[in-house]
């Protein structure tokens, strides 16, 4: 199907068909944007031809310790210059990146550098000495470390390793490149953050990651020469894959290692930052922030922020402030974002609650995605009514190639012919995605399905209230209710009866908490809460 009559001479061939990869736009950045900046870290600054350069020397000493095509290099590294070089060296010398969660504990990496097969680790630090007892944890060839010092935030080198700019400095300036010959061949490998069991190893290919870098420029609608702040940590779904985006659009990374209210104020007010993403946690800082670590500025910051759906009084109170916030929604086996709230003119009129309510949702499928909807157990698409509930899944060149070393959690992700994402959600007739609740965090009280989610954009409303997270509690009578943990604001003075009463105002007798519990909530370093944490808290209430 799809073939003329006669296609004779008309085959694929070096000129007319290259392996779509994200090493193809910091090639072309360093011609295009050779003198313009493309990495910004304090002090350091440097351009496209300056970038490149580093990248590719990278690729050079990498090569030179004995990687070869198809190893695995590792980083544990915060949102520093040498990890957005990583993104390019370690792929340019054929190798797959494996980005390491900088907050997992020791048993945790050893069992990713054991799995992944790391054969180099670039390590901050700051982070020397869990890497070093990991690596202590191995059975067999322990990989080589080279260290990233960063003394200017109070980590000086060790001295125990190769450091980062000796190795940089040693090695060649006019290495080759090695361009994937087939553009389904890894570039990097993102362990989940498993709540439970081992993390599995998520397999991002070249295709992939071009094509959602690419996508999101569309999506972000976003033009040449953004000032991009690293908020996500690059180690999460390789920052969204926004490292990779830069050098398609002559973009300016500005990283930032320390996410604080004040740094993100200042890398906007005196790097001009235009963009970033983040958790909703990032935007509920950048609310609740005291005036002495605010700043002016002049224009208005497009933000991203995904991670757990985002309080409509959250939304309502940022972007009057100079932000204007598009809700995406994905997984790291989705490379990061997969869908957005896509506005548009019908929706101008709206505002206030009216408006962000419309902008929690998580919206329709981005450019690069074929198909994402919201399916039954029989894999029947749900009525489109904004009641009815199922379950997300997507297809298209945005999913992984699967789990690594893990052919079964893989037949069972792609089942049906869909990665299936876990999340729960209804779907509005205008076709937009508005996630209801992980399938793990839905609280099931009398038979009724409440969704936590609902309570805590309920909660989140409460003027004193900071951060809400709800759990089901086990209950004799009703099998489970739901449990709150609240973080309030500072010099705020609700009680548990006082929000208990909130709550009532809105939802259902039995939607409402039974139990508040105050204390600071667990997150993960990209600012979601951990919810099995208060699961097992609740649980001995």
């Amino acid at each position: 199907m799809g073939w003329m009559a006669d296609e004779t001479g008309l085959d694929k061939c070096a000129a007319n068909h290259v392996p779509l990869t994200p090493l193809s736009g910091l090639r072309r950045a360093a011609h295009v944007f050779s003198d313009e900046l493309a990495v910004v870290y304090g002090a350091h600054r440097k351009t496209y031809a300056e970038y490149y350069d580093r990248c590719t020397r990278l690729a050079a000493a990498l090569a030179a310790l004995g990687v070869k095509p198809g190893d695995v290099v590792a980083t544990v590294l915060p949102n520093i210059p040498a990890h957005a070089e990583a993104h390019f060296g370690v792929p340019a010398c054929g190798a797959v990146l494996n980005a390491i969660n900088t907050r997992l504990d020791v048993g945790t990496v050893a069992y990713i550098l054991g799995h992944g097969g790391a054969k180099v680790v670039l390590v901050d630090s700051q982070f020397l000495n869990t890497v070093e007892a990991a690596v202590a944890q191995l059975e067999g060839p322990a990989p080589i470390l080279i260290e990233v010092p960063d003394a200017p935030a109070g980590h000086p080198a060790s001295g125990r390793h190769a450091l980062y700019e000796q190795v940089l400095g040693n090695a060649e300036h006019d290495f080759d490149w090695v361009m994937p010959a087939d553009e389904w061949e890894s570039i990097a490998l993102n362990y989940t953050s498993g709540t439970t069991g081992r993390p599995k190893g998520v397999v991002y290919h070249h295709r992939g990651a071009y094509l959602n870098a690419m996508g999101q420029v569309i999506s972000w609608g976003m033009v040449l020469r953004p000032r991009y702040l690293t908020i996500v940590p690059l180690f999460h779904c390789n920052g969204w894959c926004h490292t990779w985006m830069m050098p398609m659009v002559g973009g300016t990374i500005v990283c930032c290692r320390d996410i604080t209210a004040k740094a993100i104020f200042d890398a906007i007010a005196d790097e001009k930052a235009t963009h970033f993403g983040g958790a909703p946690i990032v935007l509920n800082t950048l609310v609740n922030a005291p005036e002495t670590e605010r700043r002016d500025f002049d224009h208005v910051v497009e933000v991203f922020t995904a991670g757990a759906p985002p309080a409509p009084a959250t939304l309502a109170k940022i972007e009057p402030m100079g932000f204007h916030v598009t809700q995406v929604y994905g997984l790291t086996e989705v490379y990061g974002p997969a869908t957005e709230c896509t506005w548009g003119p019908h929706l101008d009129h709206l505002e206030g609650p009216a408006r962000a309510a419309i902008k929690a949702r998580q919206g329709v499928a981005m450019p690069f995605m074929e198909h994402i909807t919201v399916v039954d157990d029989a894999m029947h698409q749900i009525a489109m009514d904004g009641a009815a509930q199922g379950e997300i899944v997507m297809r298209g060149n945005g999913v992984m190639k699967g789990y690594y070393k893990n052919p079964e959690a893989t037949a069972e992700a792609f089942k049906g012919g869909y990665f299936h994402s876990g999340d729960i959600a209804v779907q509005h007739p205008d076709g937009y995605i508005q996630i209801a609740d992980r399938a793990k965090d839905i609280i099931i009280s009398g038979g009724e399905n409440i969704s936590s989610v609902e309570v805590e954009g309920v909660l989140m409303n409460h003027p004193d209230v900071l951060l809400a997270a709800v759990v089901a509690k086990p209950d004799e009578k009703w099998g489970e209710v739901p449990c709150a943990f609240v973080e309030l604001k500072d010099g705020a003075s609700a009680t548990e009866a006082d929000l208990i009463a909130f709550a009532r105002e809105t939802l259902a007798g039995f939607k409402s908490p039974k139990k508040v519990v105050f204390q600071e909530l667990p997150k993960t370093s990209t600012g979601k809460i951990q919810k099995f944490e208060l699961r097992s808290l609740a649980a001995r209430l």
